[in-house]
């Protein structure tokens, strides 16, 4: 496809040449790497660029991208979840867990935006980077991860949607709302990707708006603005504490609870950073808007996830029972909690619908992020190709079709005894999201390394951030790994032991490493991972950047603000 490259802003004039001086040395290249059946660029470009299938179609408009990048995946782990989390270890533990664990996953954001930035092809996912930068292998394990841990994750957030409608107490029985939230989260997915970005678009907006008005809430309480004028201030970090204890008695149990609480905290980003970059492969001008919305989602970690704990934190004192005593859904919020006690009536209703709406636009992103994982794997032939089918519209319906079936298993929750069952499948994802970082961090080490061993300066990127990167991932891999091994680590108190507990908390991690070395021994001949100097870096990139388009220019006030709806 032919590029016109004066057309293009100057990174991308600068990968331009650049991909044009390599070409005839990368040819010499990858006979080599055919030798040693190292991936090569013929075979990924007939994978990338199948012709017997439509491929997906960006139909994803910046505003979009924008605003799933804001609320996307933020679900019923951050509105219900963190209230059990402020309960295990107090406002400050769960303040001081968010912080740390907003850098975590800032570095994570600002590794994967450089590399998706770089080269956001059709099937664009940290899955497919980990298969051109690291190893076949690699990306074979973190593909089939991502597919399973998305896929459980949609029934969960649509039985979370179901038990808050329970709060009401209709008399309709809860399988009848998860029919329903199924059948439109799955019709969604099956429409043309614009109509996903719509949707998401509102969703997020709503959770958005949700939010900052819970943070103005909190802060108008706090100076006793409230119907009974009680000034809250931070009431709640002297009585009943701070911090507080977990297993244990005095600094040792504060300590416990602490690494408990980090645990915890984990839950409302699981593979939020990952959407991100699934967005790119269908998102309109993916090397300018990208890095744009990883620029913004800063501010998503800062004011809403750090912002909501602080606000929990004053809202609800951490030793009320109503935050795990299993209540119906949004009964255990702490938001909820708060809002009852300051006296203010019907908006415990009014929350709950907003947090219907998290449920299921998590949902909905959920399935989305499962799907684009299958097709990846097909277009990297590490699936069946049988999935690389889409329709003229560029949905991958069988991979959304093969996705969607994970959605049956809400009806689990139905019945007590299927319930337990279906906990079983949750509990295969509680490491899931640490692995996944980890195995991002290193297909970032691997594109760096790669770029630097081919002459390719961060100049020539269209997104580096120079105070968080390379370090930021050596950071990641210690951090979550650190995270990984502690996950279930009070089942080892005698109390708490049982067998169950412990696969519970653990079985990811051994799951995984089966994916990985059952595909290692397959693909014995390849090595561990790519040599660094035929790493292919190229293949494709000239299709992304023929469709790029300028940045519009928006001189007037009035038409910066119309570029939100436009």
């Amino acid at each position: 496809m032919a590029v016109d490259i004066e057309n293009l802003p100057d990174y991308d004039k600068k990968a331009a040449r650049v991909a044009e001086e390599k070409t005839d040395s990368h040819g010499v290249a990858y006979e080599t790497q055919r030798a040693s059946s190292v991936v090569d660029a013929d075979i990924l470009n007939g994978e990338l660029y199948d012709n017997r299938f439509e491929s997906t179609k960006r139909g994803l408009k910046s505003r979009h991208a924008q605003m799933i990048a804001l609320g996307g995946t933020i679900g019923t782990g951050l509105f219900v979840g963190s209230g059990q989390t402020l309960a295990r270890g107090g406002p400050a533990f769960i303040l001081g867990a968010y912080c740390f664990m907003a850098l975590l996953i800032w570095c994570v954001v600002t590794g994967i935006t450089e590399v998706a930035a770089w080269m956001p092809t059709r099937g664009c996912s940290m899955n497919l980077f980990g298969y051109r930068y690291v190893s076949r292998s690699l990306g074979f394990a973190m593909g089939w991860l991502y597919w399973y841990s998305l896929g459980i994750l949609v029934p969960y957030e649509i039985t979370a949607a179901g038990l808050v409608i329970e709060y009401w107490s209709p008399p309709v029985n809860i399988a009848v709302w998860m029919t329903v939230m199924l059948i439109v989260i799955v019709g969604l997915n099956v429409l043309p990707v614009k109509f996903y970005g719509e949707t998401e678009f509102w969703f997020a907006s709503l959770k958005v708006f949700m939010m900052i008005g819970l943070l103005i809430l909190s802060f108008i309480l706090f100076w006793g603005g409230g119907p009974d004028r009680d000034r809250l201030g931070f009431r709640y970090w002297e009585r009943p504490g701070a911090a507080n204890t977990y297993l244990a008695t005095g600094n040792t149990g504060r300590f416990l609870a602490l690494l408990s609480t980090l645990v915890l905290s984990a839950f409302p980003f699981t593979f939020a950073p990952e959407l991100l970059v699934a967005t790119g492969g269908e998102m309109e001008s993916p090397r300018r808007n990208l890095p744009t919305a990883a620029r913004r989602y800063f501010w998503r970690l800062i004011i809403f996830y750090i912002g909501c704990v602080l606000a929990i934190g004053i809202l609800c004192p951490s030793n009320n029972e109503q935050l795990t005593n299993g209540g119906s859904g949004a009964g255990s919020s702490a938001f909820v909690i708060g809002i009852k006690n300051a006296g203010i009536h019907g908006l415990d209703s009014v929350i709950n619908a907003g947090i219907i709406v998290s449920a299921w636009s998590s949902g909905n992103s959920f399935l989305y992020l499962s799907s684009r994982s299958l097709y990846s794997l097909a277009i990297t032939g590490n699936a069946p190709s049988f999935f690389k089918a889409c329709t003229k519209s560029g949905v991958p319906y069988r991979a959304v079709a093969a996705s969607s079936l994970y959605t049956l298993l809400a009806y689990l929750n139905v019945a007590n005894s299927g319930s337990v069952v279906f906990n079983w499948f949750v509990n295969l994802t509680n490491t899931s999201g640490f692995i996944s970082w980890i195995c991002c961090a290193i297909v970032v080490l691997r594109f760096n390394k790669a770029c630097k061993a081919q002459g390719l300066g961060y100049d020539t990127l269209p997104y580096h951030n120079k105070w968080f990167q390379p370090w930021g991932s050596y950071f990641v891999i210690v951090g979550f790994t650190f995270l990984c091994l502690i996950n279930g680590f009070d089942v080892f108190w005698p109390e708490n032991w049982s067998a169950s507990s412990f696969l519970t908390a653990y079985i990811g991690i051994p799951i995984f490493l089966v994916i990985y070395f059952a595909h290692r021994v397959y693909a014995r001949q390849d090595p561990w991972a790519h040599d660094s100097k035929l790493v292919d870096l190229y293949t494709g990139l000239d299709e992304v950047l023929a469709n790029e388009t300028p940045a519009p220019v928006y001189d007037k006030w009035w038409q910066k603000l119309q570029v939100i709806w436009s």
